[in-house]
């Protein structure tokens, strides 16, 4: 069983199709102001989540792997 997907997972992945869509559909996305919103939005998310993956690596430290203990 895979992991659980994360509502910010969701939310980027939903976002993501939006664009995708969107930029098909549109000839030409320079002026299209919606676009460009949901644009925004999906980079801010991608960089909370970012953001929050260092900020979890950083409090995990250098701590070096426990050992399993020796059958015998």
């Amino acid at each position: 069983m895979g992991r659980k997907k994360t509502p910010a997972e969701a939310d980027i992945a939903q976002l993501k199709t939006k664009v995708t869509e969107r930029t098909k559909a549109a000839d030409k996305s320079d002026g299209d102001p919606a676009l460009r919103s949901l644009h925004k939005r999906l980079k801010r998310a991608q960089r909370k989540q970012r953001a929050i993956a260092t900020r979890k690596a950083h409090a995990s430290g250098k701590k070096p792997e426990a050992k399993p203990a020796a059958a015998g």
